[in-house]
């Protein structure tokens, strides 16, 4: 079951943060030298559709599904017709999906969020996914991670960042959140975008070398009015790379946070885990906050059953929608009409 981001990646106090990224070095040297080495590979795939890809430098959640959803928006509101293309990490898919009526167990979570917004495919294969989605009405693929991925050519490479987190000790995994020497990425990447907070990252020398844009994330206000009012008790839940982000994003909203529950990455929830928040929503009389990706992983699980703990706990629990904004929307629609304009018109590679 897939682990919290390590938070010594991100720190430079405590014994672990000073031992472990000279203890894992040698680890990290090998799998930095075999990332790097897929950069420089030439794509296996070109793709007569422009090919936007939402990627980021390191490992662990740094808002690409919410800005892929963005840069989705503006696709259509140029006139385009979009198409998600994902991995669908969590899933069990094992040929390329068109996302339709699946759950997280089939497809993963993200998928979910992203087919609300444009048709979705999930393909561990970018390559294959992309030869479907020619097949479809869209003009253009916006894929959500696969920044690291050879196998599909990308026009436009925008890489996210958060602005809180930055890059953390610079090292590759294991010794740090880098997914790659940051010096191979680099080259390959079109544009950062750092959210409203990005100071570490948009003053850090190895970044500059590249354009630094900031996005800002809003919450959905509706739901944020009721999840983020300081008249109600909250207790958050998450299962994501870094819990601890999203519970300091309810706290910044204004939740009065008196519970935070944290979970290993696209954690699939027990009916004991489950009861365990809702006895204790009970007793602080308190109401059930977690994140979209979340809430989408707990609607497939036993459903049906009407006393499941879990889905009383989809019933009883609200999703905290973050959506992204674009400081110079305009500058981001350049650049897409660029990429628009320089895939070749036939596909070939």
């Amino acid at each position: 079951m897939p682990l919290e981001t390590p938070s010594w990646w991100y720190s430079k106090r405590g014994s672990l943060a000073k031992i472990m990224p000279g203890l894992l070095a040698p680890v990290a040297a090998l799998y930095g030298r075999t990332a790097a080495s897929r950069l420089t590979q030439e794509p296996a795939y070109r793709s007569r559709l422009p090919v936007i890809c939402i990627g980021n430098f390191t490992s662990g959640g740094g808002g690409k599904t919410p800005t892929a959803i963005a840069v989705a928006k503006l696709l259509k509101s140029m006139g385009k017709t979009p198409a998600f293309l994902t991995r669908g990490y969590g899933g069990n898919a094992k040929d390329v999906v068109a996302v339709a009526e699946h759950d997280a167990s089939e497809v993963g979570d993200e998928p979910l969020l992203l087919a609300a917004i444009a048709p979705t495919f999930v393909s561990a294969d970018r390559a294959a996914g992309a030869k479907a989605i020619e097949q479809t009405d869209a003009d253009v693929i916006v894929m959500d991670d696969g920044f690291q991925n050879p196998g599909l050519a990308k026009d436009l490479s925008l890489i996210v960042a958060d602005g809180a987190s930055g890059l953390g000790n610079g090292r590759v995994i294991p010794a740090g959140p880098l997914r790659a020497p940051l010096a191979a990425q680099m080259p390959h990447a079109t544009r950062s975008w750092s959210s409203a907070r990005a100071r570490r990252a948009t003053r850090s020398p190895s970044v500059s070398t590249r354009p630094v844009s900031r996005s800002c994330a809003r919450r959905s206000r509706p739901i944020a009015t009721r999840v983020g009012s300081a008249c109600c008790r909250r207790i958050g839940f998450a299962g994501i790379a870094r819990p601890s982000k999203f519970f300091a994003t309810l706290k910044s909203s204004g939740a009065r946070l008196v519970a935070s529950h944290g979970f290993g990455d696209h954690h699939r929830f027990t009916e004991k885990e489950a009861r365990r928040l809702l006895d204790e929503a009970e007793a602080k009389k308190a109401m059930l906050v977690t994140t979209e990706k979340d809430w989408a992983r707990l609607s497939d699980e036993d459903d049906d059953e009407e006393d499941s703990a879990l889905a009383e706990l989809k019933k009883r629990s609200r999703p905290f929608p973050i959506a992204i904004t674009f400081e110079d929307e305009e500058a981001v629609k350049a650049l897409l009409r660029d990429a628009l304009g320089s895939a070749p018109p036939n596909g070939d590679r």
